[in-house]
């Protein structure tokens, strides 16, 4: 009899550590938490704008319409889309800070597609972009490189790409948003405006119209 209420305690301590051992385990699988929108994206539905050889897309991510939860955030990621074409050749893509409301480069970064910042994009390949053909009701969303960034409202981003002189950036189209609800705007101008230094100027043409390509801002 003794050693039998030895060995209930013993089993009952048994089954309470493993129990916490398994609350442990299954904390440490949660998944990780879903991506938010660092600015308002574009929504809704996309048009499209064709005949982007030897151009660059500018982008302005304005740092008044950064969502104030940014500041718990590490990386940028930018997602671009696709409304037609075959294949997309950059030549490059960069990201510009300004302070805010200026346009004096502070800072370059470049960005990255699956390690490099001059990816050829096939746009024809279901891997890539699995609903074909792709168009403005089936455009093609490709992620980015996450960006080790944290925006700040003190600054301005500016997300260029360039389409080298190639005939298949002739044909490709971009997603644009269709109705104004978002905070992102953008331009384009004729050839690489990705080779900027930090002291130079953001190229003039800012029309405060829709963004080129760029659709969403988010932290993963």
């Amino acid at each position: 009899m003794k050693n039998r209420k030895l060995t209930i305690p013993m089993l009952l301590m048994f089954v309470i550590t493993f129990a916490s051992l398994g609350s442990i385990t299954v904390a440490q699988q949660r998944p990780a938490t879903a991506p938010i929108n660092l600015v308002a994206g574009v929504g809704g539905p996309v048009s499209t704008s064709s005949q982007w050889e030897n151009y660059s897309a500018l982008n302005l991510i304005a740092g008044a319409f950064i969502f104030p939860a940014v500041s718990t955030v590490k990386t940028t990621v930018l997602y671009i889309g696709f409304t037609a074409g075959t294949e997309a050749d950059l030549g490059n893509m960069v990201l510009y800070t300004t302070k805010r409301g200026n346009t004096k480069i502070t800072a370059v970064t470049p960005v990255k597609l699956k390690g490099v910042s001059d990816p050829i994009i096939s746009l024809t390949n279901k891997k890539v972009c699995p609903t074909q053909p792709i168009s403005t009701s089936n455009p093609c969303v490709i992620r980015l490189d996450p960006i080790a960034l944290t925006p700040s409202p003190l600054s301005d981003y500016y997300f260029v790409m360039y389409f080298g002189e190639n005939s298949n950036n002739a044909a490709v189209g971009a997603a644009n948003s269709q109705y104004p609800i978002t905070s992102l705007t953008g331009w384009y101008e004729s050839g690489d405006q990705t080779r900027l230094t930090v002291g130079s100027q953001i190229p003039a043409g800012y029309s405060g119209s829709h963004p080129y390509f760029l659709l969403y801002v988010m932290n993963n």
